[in-house]
Formats: C-alpha cells, structure tokens, sequence
C-alpha cells in the first residue's frame, strides 16, 4: 500500500500576511509601521522587514534555471566555480613570473600581473611573463593602472588563442577616474576595435574590461555602479558595432569588474541583477543568448578598508568574498588586509588566498548553483536593485550616452552626491568603521608601520572631463589620529564621573569612544563623591579635557561648578544633550558631545582648539 505523503507542519494552520501585519502593529502599540521598520537604502527603494511567498509572485524570471537567458542565476548550469586571482605588481619580469609559478601552487589560478615600470611594456619583455612555465592551464590577466595603449600594444601581440586572460583595456574607465586619456577618444577607440579584432578568435580572451569597481570606490551607490556600468558596456556595443564589429564579437570580449562591499546580501543581489540588465541590453543590440552572458571579476572594495586596527580589513573581506561568490562571479580578488598602507608581505597575502580557498574547500561554495534562488527577500533585492539601476541607465541613455553625460558631468555630480552622504554617514557615526569611527583602539599606534598610503594619483594637466574622487571612508578619521600621533603627546581625556550610577557609567563608555577616535589617551573612572574631588583630580592628570558624565538634571549645578573650579586649565565637554543646554551655554559652558553630534568635525574642533591653547 502507497504510503500517504506527510507534510511537514501540517497540523499547523496557514498564517496570512494580514495577520503577521496585524500582530506586528499590535506589538508597535501605535508606532508607524513605515518608519519604524521599512529600511529606506541609500539605492534608493524600500526593503520591508519580511517578505513572503506572495512577493515573489511578479518576478518573471523564477522559472529561470541556472545556464540559461537571462542568466539571473548565473551563466554555468552545473556548478559554482570561480577562480582565485592575486595580483603582482611588475617591476622585474623574471621575478614576477617566478612568483607567479609559486602561487598556482598554493591554490591561484587566475593571476593579475601590473605593469609596474614604463620600460616593461615592450611585447619581448612581457612574452616572458606568458611563456613562464607552470602557468599555462591559470588565467593571465594584464593591467597597468592607467597607461593601457602601451600595455595593449606590448600584450596584443604576443597573444595567441591558447591563452586564457584579459588585459584590461578600458579607455572610458581611465576617463572617468584620471580626467583625460592620453589620445583622443576617438583613437582610443580604434584601439579597442583593432584588439576586439585581434582576440575575436579566441574563446577565452577578454581584452575589454569595464572597470565599474571605481564608482563603488568613490563612494557611489549598488545602483549608480550598475547602471553605469551597464551605460559603459552600451557605448562600448555602440561605438564597436559602428565600427563593423559584430555584436557577438564585442560582448564574447568583454568582462566586467566590480567591487563588492560589505553590505551583504545587497552585494549577492547586485550581481545577480547585473546578469539580467546586461543580458536584457546585449539582447537589444542583437547579441545571441549565449554571449550575451556577463563575465565577472570582483575585488574587495576599498571603501571601508581601515589603516587602524586593520585585521578588522580581514572580517570585511570575508563576507565580501562570501557575497561575490554566492552572487555567481565567474573570479574573485580578496584585497589583503594591509595594501593600503604598505606593500602586502607574505602573511597578508597568504591570508587573503586563504579567505578563499576556505569557501571553495572547506565551505563547498564551488558546489551548488545559485544559493540565493528562491529567497523571499534576496529575489526582492535582485528585482529591486535591477529595477532601479535600469531607470538610471536609461536615463543615462536619453542624455546622450555614458561618454556624453561624463562629459556634461552628470555621472560626477551623482557619484559626488552620494559620495558626501556617505562621507556624512561616517562622520555621525550612521556607517560604522569598527575600530576607526566606532570602538577604537586607543593605545594602537601605526604610524611607523605606514609605508604609503593608498590613494588616486591624478597627474596634474588640463583635464577634459572632472574625474570621479577614489577615496576611503576612513581616511579623514585617520589624519586626526595620524597628526594626534605626529604630534607625539597625545591629549588626555578626564571621564569627570558623578551622580546617577547607570547614567555616568553610559555616557562615560560613549564619551571614551567619542575622542578615542581621534587617538586621544582616555582617562576613565568609577565615579566621584564631589565635583570638587574629580576636578582636583583631573587637574593632577594632566587632563587637557574633563568630560562631566551624569545625569541631565545633575548638569544644572554641576557643570557650571566644574567650569568655575577648572578655571581655563582644561576644556570641560559636558556628555550629552540636556534640555537646558541653552541655558548652560549661557553661563559659558561650551561643548556638548551627543548621538547627534557630528564625531568627525567635533574632533576637528577639538584638535584645532588644543593646538592653539599648547
């Protein structure tokens, strides 16, 4: 007898989404739904607190496998690889390639040689890097910051159709990021044109490449750096196909670099929408179906990379790296932990190929297609994201194209736009860089480890389009505490603790971390029976600022008193924002730190004023 099929949780009843919303807003007792628990993104749309079966009922591509048009759920149908790449910087061909034959032996199989020194790019010295033996079954990939006419003319012809690679021509992408390129656009063109032709035989060669990872490293949104990414690769179709390439030709040569940062499950969905809005714009130019699949490399983002306490740099990299590999990238770059301070020593680099091999090895990341399928919520993201980053690039489009709306400043004036809301995030502390703006480290000093520190050189000249500003998040945080350790005394911070026990302790652990972002030496304690006693004991510390940490009632007696008794030898900061603070202030108490305080510039402040007073 067939045995009757059994339903997990059967003897449970169905709950509709009416009801979950009607307990819900029970629960917030008259709150606002909206506000209280819709998430507003910087992208620009609205992600609900849950989704159900029900909101994934519009989504024309569920029915969609893995393998196929429009390749949502990424181009191979049978597994999830991808290749690990690393980097070499370039400067002696012999050592570059010895370097490079002893990483495919711990695991890369995609390398990225940068050409480092002009007198490198000559296609005798570069053949020795392609003919290096050990390397002939791992991908070879070519760059050279911004000088990619000479690369392309010492690489291209040294090329054949065993290699597997890109060299990463991209004349839009050093528009963009340095202002002007070193011939006309137009000629720029041509050249792109005539390695298309060169390569086109060649099933694994990609000498195209468009760089969107520099607008996530300016600062800009998921949707910005897809949309314009995609008006990028739009152009590139356009200006190819008039030039006789076909279609097939220029997509089959072309791959896409992104950055992936750490918001999570956005990054998962980011990829996954990239595949259908380039597989959906290939379409219109009459690219077939199966070149219209999008070839994806990811690198960790630079944008909230740290120079303090940068083993944090590992965290991030790896739920970076989690969130490429889940969204389907065809090759991943994890950024080692301290590159943007100094050259990457062997333990960084070691940890960063092993950020990977970990999820392939270990994890079995390798093993299953399309992890996210499914998801109420990442289907959501994906559909949301794509929806968005599509009314960009269309408006995009009706401004003339990508080269045409750079050269009126548009995409800038975006990019920027949403580069200082970030730039304002950090500094109040909305966007937390863990041990930079948030929890730091006070007794860490780094600045004998700084070997250079990373950042967009943009030769100096006449420039044709305003180029979009590669930058870190942390960087303005990090001069504070630089000049604090120049300076080699740093100020100290006297917790002045008094009255409510669970009040001063609070604002005394907020206050701590407030000025120990600016590498101030921070002088907590229990609590004192008197502002006479913590004033006389600040004063034998030294203390350059006395923080008053206590109650807002106790404030209207206490801090005009620990303003008269510290009489000008030190600045007294009250913790807090008390209703009489108008009042305060006009009995000359002047500084107030709170939640709604901007960190960044109070720090600024504070710096300046104790530089004037020593």
């Amino acid at each position: 007898m067939q045995e009757k099929e059994t339903r997990l949780f059967s003897d449970f009843p169905p709950v509709t989404t009416k009801e979950w919303m009607e307990k819900i807003k029970a629960d917030l007792k008259g709150a606002d739904f909206d506000k209280k628990l819709v998430w507003r993104t910087r992208e620009g749309f609205s992600v609900k607190p849950f989704y159900r079966e029900e909101d994934l009922e519009n989504l024309m591509y569920l029915n969609v496998l893995p393998g196929e048009f429009p390749y949502v759920r990424g181009n191979n149908a049978k597994n999830n690889t991808w290749l690990i790449r690393q980097d070499i910087s370039v400067y002696d061909i012999k050592e570059a390639a010895t370097k490079a034959r002893e990483l495919t032996k711990k695991g890369v199989d995609s390398i990225g040689f940068i050409i480092e020194k002009d007198e490198l790019f000559s296609p005798e010295k570069l053949n020795g890097l392609l003919e290096a033996p050990g390397l002939e079954n791992t991908e070879i990939n070519f760059n050279a910051r911004k000088n990619f006419h000479l690369l392309g003319q010492a690489v291209l012809p040294v090329i054949n159709e065993k290699i597997s690679g890109t060299v990463n021509l991209d004349p839009l992408g050093v528009l963009t990021v340095f202002g002007k390129v070193a011939y006309p656009m137009e000629q720029s063109f041509d050249f792109v044109e005539k390695a298309i032709r060169k390569t086109s035989g060649y099933e694994n060669f990609r000498p195209l490449n468009i760089n969107a990872l520099n607008f996530g490293n300016a600062g800009a949104t998921i949707v910005q750096e897809l949309a314009f990414a995609m008006a990028m690769g739009s152009e590139y179709l356009s200006q190819m196909t008039d030039r006789g390439l076909s279609p097939d030709d220029v997509a089959k040569s072309t791959r896409f670099n992104f950055s992936i940062g750490s918001s999570y499950f956005m990054e998962i969905a980011k990829l996954r929408a990239a595949r259908l809005l380039w597989a959906n714009i290939a379409e219109k130019y009459g690219v077939s179906e199966e070149a219209a699949k999008m070839y994806i490399h990811c690198e960790t983002a630079g944008w909230n990379k740290t120079i303090y306490d940068p083993y944090v740099n590992m965290l991030r990299t790896q739920t970076e790296a989690m969130s490429a590999v889940l969204g389907g990238t065809d090759s991943l770059t994890v950024l080692p932990f301290d590159i943007f301070y100094k050259e990457p020593d062997e333990f960084s680099e070691r940890i960063a190929r092993n950020q990977q091999l970990l999820l392939k090895e270990e994890s079995y990341f390798d093993k299953v297609e399309d992890v996210a399928a499914g998801s109420y919520y990442i289907e959501n993201l994906t559909d949301s994201i794509a929806a968005e980053a599509w009314k960009l690039f269309v408006e995009t489009e009706e401004n003339g194209g990508y080269l045409n709306a750079l050269r009126t400043g548009t995409i800038q004036s975006l990019v920027k736009d949403s580069a200082e809301k970030r730039r304002q995030a950090v500094a109040t502390r909305r966007e937390k860089l863990l041990g930079t703006n948030e929890y730091p480290n006070t007794a860490e000093e780094v600045i004998t480890q700084i070997e250079r520190v990373k950042k967009q050189n943009i030769p100096p000249g006449e420039k044709e389009v305003e180029p979009i500003q590669l930058f870190r998040g942390a960087e303005e945080y990090e001069e504070l505490r630089l000049e604090t350790e120049k300076s080699g005394e740093k100020p100290k911070v006297f917790m002045l603790t008094f009255g409510n026990l669970a009040m001063r302790l609070a604002r005394s652990q907020f206050s701590g971390n407030f000025f120990g972002c600016a590498g101030y030496e921070i002088i907590d304690n229990i609590g004192f029976d008197s502002i006479e006693q913590g004033v006389e004991e600040a004063k034998k510390a030294g203390a350059d600022i006395v923080v008053l940490c206590s109650s807002d009632d106790e404030y209207t007696e206490a801090a005009p008193k620990a303003l008269e008794l510290l009489n000008g030898e030190a600045m007294l900061v009250v913790a807090g924002a008390p209703k009489n603070m108008d009042e305060l202030k006009a009995k000359g108490v002047e500084h107030f730190i709170h939640l709604r305080s901007n960190v960044l510039e109070t720090l600024k402040m504070f710096n300046k004023e104790l530089t004037q007073r020593h």
